[in-house]
């Protein structure tokens, strides 16, 4: 949440009015988030990421976690420049290979 504050421009006095204002929060109980003494709930959870105009991922994940890894992204980066039935190809043989893995996956956990 810091991150996103300082990444906003604002200063502690507008974060903790948008805080309080967004998610009837009090400033203690946000800097026991901050801290990691507590964790809020998911509906604190939803006003939190509504105030600060961002995505859960954002929030939950850091910049590099859930992306692809630097040998697809280059990849990825070419297919966003397909047209859209290139793109629409692309996604049915993607979720073809990720149907097959998991399928796989099972067959040698039972």
């Amino acid at each position: 949440m810091i991150f996103l504050a300082s990444h906003s421009n604002i200063n502690d006095f507008e974060y903790c009015k948008l805080y309080n204002f967004s998610t009837s929060l009090n400033f203690p109980q946000i800097k026991r988030y901050e801290a990691g003494a507590a964790q809020p709930t998911l509906e604190v959870f939803r006003k939190i990421v509504l105030a600060f105009n961002v995505s859960a991922d954002t929030m939950l994940f850091d910049g590099d976690e859930r992306g692809p890894d630097d040998e697809l992204r280059m990849q990825f980066e070419a297919i966003s420049g397909f047209d859209a039935q290139e793109k629409q190809i692309i996604r049915e043989v993607l979720e073809g290979l990720i149907l097959k893995h998991e399928a796989k996956r099972w067959a040698t956990t039972s």
